[in-house]
């Protein structure tokens, strides 16, 4: 085949090409979409957003559904929001959500929610039909001394005002915990609070605990009670022991006293003994130098062994008495 025969399936070549080309680079599909939805929408806006790395589909959708929801959104909204990282399809179903209940959302305070890392489609929802919160049992103590445990579910609505820079849910809960126990520890017998735990939703729900969140606290209702520790008894167990081992360290102080001071006692005692041992020693010698001297007779030295001889046998006749005693005491 020669080159003039290959032309024309050279050119349809080219052409269907260029088209492939074409339908791929410019979303022609989605254009009629749009000008079939009845959204005005160039052709060279959509080439434009694809020069701008936007997907135009993610803008030209939700677009759509705007449009068809009667809300009144820009191209460039959508387009600058998708470039800020936001999720435009949810933010347009939020708006919607929001125009149907009658809550007022201006697009750019939605943008902002989205932004903020919040699901602003849950947030309107919220609105419209509000979340229960349960918290886990919060223990508080009467004035008897008496645990009270009570379980609280907290009926809230989102407040689309403050979700940007409003508090969570853990704030929340934290909120009614703290008055939960404030109650019951003013309560002056456990009594009180189980006849009436309806006191308690009364009392937290007056306290404005939802101011700063992100919520609107409808109501405040006690889901379970129950009776835990008697802590007064406890305490009072505790402080009783720790008296007893303060009363024992004394006591045992003083009996190291007066264990010390026996001590001490007896060693003195020993040491007289020991001087009275020595003095002893000391008397063979001035008997012998005053019979030397001449200070000492002889008859005066014989009656001075007769008294120590009576002496010595006074104190045998003294120690069979007592060791006598002592077998009659036994028998």
């Amino acid at each position: 085949m020669d080159l003039e025969s290959l032309m024309p399936l050279i050119i349809i070549a080219v052409i269907l090409i260029a088209v492939a080309i074409l339908f791929t680079f410019i979303p022609v599909m989605l254009w009629i979409s749009a000008l079939a939805a009845g959204v005005k929408v160039g052709i060279f806006q959509l080439v434009g957003m694809r020069l701008r790395r936007v997907v135009p589909n993610r803008v030209i959708n939700p677009l759509i559904k705007a449009h068809k929801a009667g809300l009144n959104v820009k191209t460039n909204q959508l387009e600058s929001h998708y470039l800020a990282g936001g999720n435009v399809d949810r933010v347009v179903n939020a708006l919607i959500a929001a125009h149907r209940a009658n809550i007022e959302l201006p697009f750019e305070r939605g943008a902002a929610i989205d932004l903020a890392g919040r699901d602003v489609l849950e947030a309107v929802q919220m609105s419209v039909n509000p979340k229960v919160i349960e918290t886990p049992f919060i223990a508080g103590i009467a004035m008897d001394g008496i645990e009270v445990k009570a379980k609280a579910r907290i009926t809230v609505r989102a407040n689309i005002d403050r979700l940007v820079g409003g508090a969570g849910e853990e704030t929340v809960i934290a909120r009614v915990g703290e008055g939960v126990v404030s109650t019951i520890g003013s309560s002056h017998a456990h009594t009180e609070v189980l006849e009436n735990p309806d006191s308690i939703s009364h009392n937290v729900l007056n306290r404005g605990l939802d101011a700063g969140t992100a919520f609107e606290i409808l109501s405040i209702d006690i889901a379970d009670v129950d009776i835990g520790k008697n802590i007064g008894a406890i305490l009072q167990t505790d402080q009783a022991e720790a008296d007893k081992n303060i009363a024992q360290a004394k006591a045992e102080e003083r009996r190291a006293m007066a264990v010390a001071q026996e001590q001490e006692m007896l060693a003195r005692v020993q040491e007289m003994r020991a001087k009275v041992v020595e003095a002893e020693a000391d008397v063979p010698l001035a008997l012998a130098e005053a019979l030397r001297s001449g200070n000492l007779g002889v008859m005066d030295y014989m009656n001075y062994k007769n008294i120590d001889a009576d002496t010595d046998m006074r104190d045998s006749i003294g120690k069979l008495s007592e060791n006598g005693n002592d077998d009659h005491e036994q028998n």
